[in-house]
């Protein structure tokens, strides 16, 4: 963990993600070919503090998180309320939040009633805006 944490503080500086720093934090959170829950709590909040957030730095957010929620299949409760957090931290269910949930639902092999109350009130947010140009 020392050494995400030093990944962290270099991310930090610069206020993005570079190649360098996504190819180490790559390595060290996949070291021991999983994403516990430790590391995924290191991964949300580099996220929300990240300033400029890279295409390749969100393609692997969401998918250690999904790594680590479908770690063994299911979408327990408590799962579902680590990511109600992670999701709400905003206030605002962003689009790639949306398709990480559709994602889980499908891949996983049972869900609780938590995670399926989280889909649906996600489900029912209004949309991202997005502007054009």
């Amino acid at each position: 963990m020392l050494k995400l944490k030093q990944i962290e503080h270099d991310i930090l500086a610069v206020g993005k993600v570079n190649r360098t720093e996504l190819e180490a934090l790559r390595q060290n959170l996949y070291a021991d070919g999983k994403i516990d829950r430790a590391k995924a709590d290191f991964l949300a909040e580099l996220h929300k503090r990240v300033q400029h957030i890279t295409p390749a730095f969100e393609d692997l957010f969401y998918r250690a998180i999904k790594d680590h929620i479908l770690a063994d299949g299911r979408i327990d409760a408590e799962k579902a309320t680590w990511l109600r957090r992670m999701v709400f931290t905003d206030g605002v269910v962003k689009d790639e939040e949306r398709r990480l949930l559709h994602e889980l639902k499908g891949e996983a092999t049972e869900v609780s009633r938590e995670f399926d109350a989280l889909f649906t009130e996600c489900m029912k947010q209004p949309p991202e805006p997005h502007t054009c140009g």
